[in-house]
């Protein structure tokens, strides 16, 4: 859980990368300048490891919660989908 983007706690997504061996960032954000292109940075610099990012990958439209997490990938089953793909792509 990284409840802000600044600080960043680099030391926590070293130890993170280095314990699970691979790693999924999921956020309600713009994918680009959002935490997973924060935490691909740190992760490629200290301890690569194969990372799925979940995000929108554009500027979203407005609507019902619930709508929104099914049209822009942000469900439960895309979440698991990309944890199993880190997975099988582990060393």
């Amino acid at each position: 859980n990284m409840p802000t983007l600044q600080p960043l706690d680099e030391e926590a997504i070293v130890q993170a990368a280095a314990e699970t061996e691979a790693m999924v960032t999921v956020e309600e954000h713009l994918e680009h300048g959002g935490l997973g292109s924060m935490v691909s940075r740190v992760v490629v610099k200290h301890q690569p490891v194969p990372m799925e990012l979940i995000a929108l990958h554009n500027y979203a439209q407005s609507g019902k919660p619930a709508e929104l997490l099914q049209r822009y990938g942000l469900t439960s089953k895309e979440i698991e989908l990309a944890v199993r793909s880190v997975i099988k792509r582990k060393k």
